[in-house]
């Protein structure tokens, strides 16, 4: 049995061999067969024909056998047990049209699916519950080290523009000098450097009567 949900051309799923026949069955889930006058059939049978002497050909020995499923739903001309099936491949989501077929194999088919649904459904929301909590607490750990990252880079440069402002103070180095030594940039020096001179000279001034 051939069962292609897509566009292109089926691809064989499996074949089914009796005795000196080989029969193979493609159901499609599209209209291969788009022309006005093949739009009362859905059900077609070929045979195979050599290409050198076409009149010898494979009849019941070599079969290939196509149903166009959305056709054949909708015509519904195909025997019972054979339209449960259909039924089955077009219509497999919709419960109330599932409640109505009688056929048992199709009845035990559908079962065994929303079985497999329900616990495919569960293992679902079971995994999502779990990346969840995974994603909280990497989010939560991610945070904390950037926390302390930040704290410590903040506590580093702060213990960078003390020594700095040390030197500037203590010693008569240059502002490239400092920068070198500390790591901090030039323009950090100067800052320094200027905020220095502005301290100093608020603290020297007088205050004038």
């Amino acid at each position: 049995m051939i069962f292609n949900g897509g566009s292109g051309p089926s691809q064989p799923l499996a074949t089914e061999v009796s005795g000196n026949c080989c029969i193979g069955i493609h159901l499609l889930d599209f209209n291969l067969f788009k022309q006005p006058e093949h739009q009362d059939q859905a059900l077609w049978c070929f045979e195979l024909r050599d290409a050198k002497r076409p009149q010898v050909r494979l009849g019941r020995e070599l079969q290939l056998n196509i149903v166009e499923l959305r056709k054949a739903d909708k015509l519904k001309q195909l025997p019972e047990r054979l339209s449960a099936w259909i039924a089955y491949f077009e219509h497999w989501r919709e419960e109330v049209t599932m409640s109505k077929l009688t056929h048992p194999p199709v009845q035990q088919a559908y079962a065994k699916l929303r079985a497999l649904s329900a616990d495919e459904q569960a293992r679902y929301w079971a995994e999502s519950r779990a990346k969840a909590l995974s994603d909280e607490a990497t989010l939560l750990f991610e945070a904390r080290e950037e926390g302390r990252e930040e704290g410590r880079e903040e506590g580093e440069k702060e213990g960078r523009r003390q020594s700095a402002m040390a030197m500037l103070r203590r010693t008569q180095l240059d502002d490239a000098t400092v920068a070198e030594l500390t790591g901090l940039s030039l323009a950090d020096v100067q800052g320094l450097r200027m905020g220095s001179i502005e301290a100093l000279g608020n603290a020297t001034a007088k205050p004038q009567d």
